[in-house]
């Protein structure tokens, strides 16, 4: 209890000594010599909370290039994680680590190099932010769309040289709930007069959560078409469960139903949800809580702290992600951010026992509200995740009931298909879906030079 309390007061007096606005950041533990960007980290205080942030400025035109609001899926997984494995200028050097800080390198096919990016930890209990009080760390998709609407228009007001800039919200997996959440309230805000009012053009929605039903539904059909299960399953399964597999149960559901489930069930055990070509790495395992909710595999980094291991002879996403937890844990690095020692514990990836409630299952009806106000929108999926497969995503779309403007027809990257896409309008309003061929869940872990290009062409309205 003492410790609790005391670890309280220390939580209260950063809060009461916290500066406006951020610190830039010159060099990082890991990097040799300056960084080739402009860093700038900080906390923004929203109600009982401090919001950590990374702001990178674009790296073209800082003046002109939009502005992006990034943060990462889980719920509770780090903004770090798009700053180094999907959108960011920075990456591991795997390849020479033998222990210690990992050597972070120069990625060339950044999203900054288009557009300022700011990654934030959210919601609460993300990365490195923290609440100073106990009640404060407890939020949900509902608080966490507003929380993180709250930190983006105090970030503005304390950095309005970015408010004439054209904003996009963008986010992936799990935060598509409280993505759409966000910016629904921005509508709103801007619709009620709210000032300073947010220059939104539009939004994007990686391998996005929207609808349960619809999501845990396509799993089911994306198994079929991708030849993990074949056509005498597949049909046993609709017609025995009325193609509804949402709530399978043995108390409630047929016999027929349960065992045919309880089947594709057992097939799809060892694939890896994420990317069903990579290899199921033996030191991780699904998330508690159900893979369903979760944007990866769990990283165990207790098990890699004592000694580095040797790279796999196959390769392991989670490989990179154990990177991260060295390297974020380092109290040189933590210093050079400007984090507040203390504040947190141990640094992770995905926080799995972030204290969160998922109180909305479906935000469907946000987007049909959205799909009046004439906004720009981008929905991208992996073609090999079966997370949340591109299945399901096309179908939520669908429901939208939007005019087809460019019909499904392949996009290209240095003269090579790079995956599909189509192309919807209505009143002004206009969403363009791209498949990403061969990636799996949060696209840019696999395809980072081709998601570079469709968010180039999209952001800068470009056809993709």
């Amino acid at each position: 209890m003492t410790k609790i309390f005391l670890h309280l007061l220390l939580l209260v007096a950063f809060s009461a000594n916290a500066a406006l606005g951020g610190q830039i950041v010159k060099t990082l533990p890991g990097y040799d010599g300056e960084l080739p960007f402009t860093l700038e980290t900080g906390y923004i205080s929203v109600a009982d909370t401090e919001m950590f942030y990374y702001f990178i400025e674009s790296e073209g035109n800082p003046k002109e290039d939009p502005l992006l609001l990034w943060y990462s899926g889980g719920p509770g997984c780090s903004a770090f994680n798009g700053l180094i494995f999907e959108n960011g200028p920075l990456q591991f050097n795997i390849t020479d680590y033998e222990g210690g800080v990992p050597q972070l390198e120069y990625y060339p096919y950044s999203w900054t190099k288009t557009a300022s990016v700011l990654f934030v930890d959210a919601p609460v209990g993300t990365g490195f932010s923290y609440s100073t009080t106990a009640s404060g760390w407890y939020t949900s998709d509902t608080q966490a769309g507003w929380q993180t609407y709250k930190f983006l228009r105090k970030w503005l007001i304390q950095h309005p040289q970015y408010l004439k800039l054209q904003l996009f919200i963008g986010v992936d997996s799990y935060s598509g709930i409280s993505g759409s959440l966000l910016v629904n309230h921005i509508v709103n805000e801007n619709e009620a007069g709210s000032v300073p009012r947010l220059n939104l053009k539009g939004y994007i929605l990686g391998c996005p959560r929207i609808d349960a039903d619809i999501n845990d539904n396509s799993k089911i059909i994306f198994s079929h078409r991708i030849g993990l299960i074949n056509d005498e399953l597949y049909e046993t399964l609709k017609e025995s469960c009325n193609a509804s597999y949402t709530d399978i149960d043995e108390s409630t559901s047929s016999p027929e139903c349960y065992e045919a489930y309880e089947f594709y069930s057992r097939l799809i055990k060892d694939i890896n949800k994420n990317d069903i070509l990579e290899p199921k790495c033996v030191w991780a395992s699904p998330k508690s809580g159900g893979e369903l909710s979760y944007r990866s595999l769990e990283e165990n980094p207790d098990n890699f702290i004592l000694s580095p291991p040797k790279i796999p002879e196959f390769w392991c996403h989670n490989f990179n992600y154990a990177m991260s937890y060295w390297w974020a844990n380092d109290q040189g690095v933590q210093e050079a951010l400007g984090v507040r020692l203390g504040t947190v514990g141990d640094w992770v990836r995905c926080n799995k026992s972030l204290q969160y409630t998922m109180d909305v299952s479906s935000v469907l009806d946000v987007h049909q509200n959205l799909s009046t106000k004439g906004l720009q929108v981008l929905v991208y999926n992996g073609d090999h995740d079966l997370t949340i497969p591109s299945t399901g995503t096309q179908q939520w779309v669908k429901v939208l009931d939007l005019t087809i403007v460019n019909n499904w027809r392949p996009w290209l990257v240095d003269g090579q298909i790079a995956g599909y896409t189509i192309k919807y309008s209505e009143h002004g309003y206009r969403l363009t879906y791209v498949s990403l061929k061969g990636a799996g869940h949060s696209p840019q872990e696999y395809k980072r030079r081709e998601c570079y290009e469709m968010f180039r062409r999209f952001i800068h309205y470009y056809p993709i």
